[in-house]
């Protein structure tokens, strides 16, 4: 874990969990740091354009590709999607690379390389993403 001073403690926050967790004592779990950004990063690539009623620009445009066949220009657009996204959403990161890998039948693990802008450590974050639903994937 790396040492932050109190104030870029403070720029990366700290809140409820994601997804919500009790802990021990049967309260709500709290995240800080690094592993709060982690998590808004899942929650803005896990959110669809339109989802949020008093925020509908809030998100991830990843939907519209959902069965969309799996080539380069489909590879494409998840990256630049997933970029536009966190540079617009999560102003605590500089975003290094966002890949696109393909996996087995329909699944791509985006992989974003990211730095907290209060600390030059790099980190990863894998999201799995499916062009074909599960009912569609056990079919072929």
């Amino acid at each position: 874990m790396v040492n932050l001073t109190n104030e870029q403690q403070k720029y990366l926050g700290t809140g409820l969990s994601f997804p919500l967790q009790t802990n021990v004592q049967g309260g709500l779990k709290l995240s800080a740091e690094a592993q709060k950004v982690k998590e808004s990063i899942w929650l803005i690539l896990r959110t669809d354009l339109g989802e949020r009623v008093y925020r509908p620009d809030f998100g991830c445009r990843l939907s519209e590709l959902t069965f969309a066949p799996l080539n380069k220009d489909t590879l494409l657009k998840i990256r630049l999607y997933v970029l536009e996204a966190l540079q617009t959403w999560e102003p605590r990161i500089e975003v290094d690379e966002v890949r696109a890998n393909p996996d087995t039948a329909g699944r791509v693990d985006i992989v974003v390389d990211y730095r907290l802008k209060s600390c030059p450590d790099p980190y990863s974050f894998v999201y799995p993403f499916y062009l074909v639903s599960e009912v569609e994937n056990n079919e072929l």
